[in-house]
């Protein structure tokens, strides 16, 4: 049972080992620390991507943020073509799970998606710049290392039987059938810009564009993507948007206001073309189960922030495409994070 652990208090420890060392050079600033629950039971279903959970921290901008690693420093800021652009370092540790449609059979179900969990630590690097081109006023560059494991030692099924124990709902009963242990490595790259294209409304409304494109490479995942998020409300924070846990990179949080508070509403939609997907593709180097996945996988987001003095909380629903042949609806499941800045 205590061994069962190890995997993810590792990560947890790393995480802990590397803050002091991102942090030293800013200790005088306040880094931000985000939560973030996804689960498709907001919209009372429980398949696909059923549940995801991840902690993190990231660094206030400096110059000097990742003195540990000065060549992704100088990698960023080549990519950013800005050598002063100020860099922030990211930590996390996550966990998301996926199940089949029915939770009562524990044969292996040939036409529905493996069960699987994966459990992982991040280290994240980014470089946000100023620029003026196209009428874009900011630019993020972002890197993402994810390491874990994908299977039983991911605690999908532990952790799933528990919160369904908790809220007295059924538990699956295939998880016998789930994919093997693999180490898990996904390496990502996302670059964002930002575009007020009216500037302030009266009354400090406004309105803004995010549109994004990124690469993911690794025996996870491994996919193009290009997408894009409007925004529309009051006071709107000059960041990149909330945090999306499962499509891959994060958004930075930072108070950004001009006033005390900021409510806006956005909609977002993402265009994917899949090489592979250990979720529906099945273990790289043994043989398990897997379906047929569809190339290409699209996402539409809507939602609504909140944020006032350190804090901020946001609340998004995604509605996702088929992601394999024979899937018989959409996916849909809601995403909450909560974050807050500490010194």
């Amino acid at each position: 049972m205590f061994r069962g652990f190890l995997p993810a208090t590792g990560f947890l420890a790393l995480a802990l080992a590397l803050i002091p060392a991102a942090s030293h050079a800013a200790a005088a600033e306040a880094g931000t620390f985000t939560l973030q629950f996804e689960n498709d039971l907001f919209y009372g279903a429980d398949r696909h991507y059923t549940n995801g959970i991840r902690g993190s921290w990231v660094s206030p901008p400096r110059k000097d943020a990742i003195n540990p690693l000065p060549w992704v420093r100088d990698l960023l800021a080549w990519m950013s073509l800005n050598e002063n652009a100020k860099t922030r370092l990211g930590l996390a540790v996550a966990q998301e799970m996926y199940t089949p449609a029915d939770r009562r059979r524990t044969d292996l179900i040939l036409d529905d998606r493996p069960y699987a969990g994966w459990l992982y630590g991040a280290m994240s690097l980014h470089t946000e710049t100023d620029i003026a081109a196209h009428g874009f006023k900011r630019m993020l560059d972002s890197i993402e290392l994810n390491l874990g494991i994908v299977g039983p030692h991911a605690y999908g099924q532990e952790v799933q039987d528990w919160v369904h124990d908790i809220r007295v709902i059924d538990r699956f009963d295939g998880w016998d059938n789930q994919l093997k242990d693999e180490p898990g490595l996904l390496l990502m790259y996302e670059r964002k810009w930002r575009h007020d294209p009216l500037g302030a409304y009266p009354d400090n409304l406004e309105f803004d564009v995010v549109p994004h494109m990124g690469v993911s490479i690794g025996n996870v995942l491994s996919h193009v993507n290009v997408g894009g998020a409007l925004r529309y409300g009051y006071n709107i924070p000059r960041d990149f948007g909330p945090p999306n846990l499962i499509k891959g990179m994060r958004t930075l949080d930072g108070r950004r206001l001009r006033g005390e508070w900021s409510l806006y509403a956005f909609a977002g939609a993402e265009g994917r073309y899949v090489a592979h997907n250990i979720f529906l593709d099945g273990n790289t180097w043994r043989r398990s189960h897997s379906v047929d996945r569809e190339p290409l996988v699209a996402d539409l987001s809507f939602g609504l922030a909140f944020e006032r003095g350190p804090f901020k909380i946001a609340y998004t629903g995604v509605l996702r495409s088929r992601e394999f042949h024979g899937q018989p609806d959409n996916a849909r499941f809601g995403s909450i994070s909560l974050s807050w800045q500490w010194n």
